[in-house]
């Protein structure tokens, strides 16, 4: 029991430590930045179910907007990893 508490400890002062290296001003652009993100990864969904409900839909322009919205969605988890360090206790 004693153990677990120590090391729950351990894991906050690590992600306060990791936190404070970056300033206020830091996490809130990097914030902003996922804001918009999260937005163009969601109207790149609303744009892909668009095109593919047309009675011919263009392939090659979904692939570009699916390949697209990958790319947006590993920017978000690259901004979320840096506002949320992953620490293995």
């Amino acid at each position: 029991m004693l153990y677990r508490l120590f090391l729950c400890c351990c894991v906050q002062c690590k992600i306060s430590g990791i936190l404070s290296g970056m300033n206020k001003i830091e996490q809130e652009k990097l914030k902003e930045t996922l804001t918009i993100l999260r937005g163009e990864h969601r109207d790149l969904d609303d744009a892909i179910q668009a095109l593919s409900g047309l009675s011919v839909p263009d392939m090659i322009q979904i692939q570009r907007l699916k390949k697209r919205k990958l790319t947006v969605r590993d920017e978000i988890v690259k901004a979320e990893s840096k506002l949320l360090p992953d620490i293995i206790a």
